[in-house]
């Protein structure tokens, strides 16, 4: 896998989002965070990242929503949706929205592998 320019953590639990970057700093060149929806949105345009990695419950606009508004205006988004809910319900929604791959938070170590293009919905 080679070096990614950039990633964008969204997610409102500050103490998520740098667990996340921990995990795939060495990843990427640039990380980009942002703690809503509508944050991300504004984020993608400035920044263009390889990949966002977007939590659902959030205030304001909730990541299914961004995902689907985000890849509305860049097909070529790649969204991972990382959440701490499970089940057939979630992941369906997760598709319908476009994200590429979907990962609980338990199961954060894959990550990695996701990103690293091996893995998916």
């Amino acid at each position: 896998m080679g070096q990614l320019k950039s990633l964008l953590i969204v997610d409102d639990n500050l103490q998520v989002r740098r667990m996340i970057r921990a995990l795939v700093e060495d990843l990427a060149d640039r990380l980009f965070e942002c703690a809503d929806g509508e944050a991300a949105l504004v984020a993608y345009r400035e920044h263009r990242p390889d990949w966002v990695l977007m939590d659902v419950e959030m205030q304001g606009m909730d990541g299914l929503t961004a995902t689907a508004n985000l890849l509305a205006d860049f097909p070529e988004a790649r969204v991972v949706i990382v959440t701490r809910h499970s089940g057939p319900t979630i992941h369906a929604a997760a598709q319908a929205a476009g994200a590429r791959a979907f990962l609980t938070k338990d199961n954060l170590l894959g990550l990695r592998e996701i990103i690293g293009g091996n893995a998916g919905l």
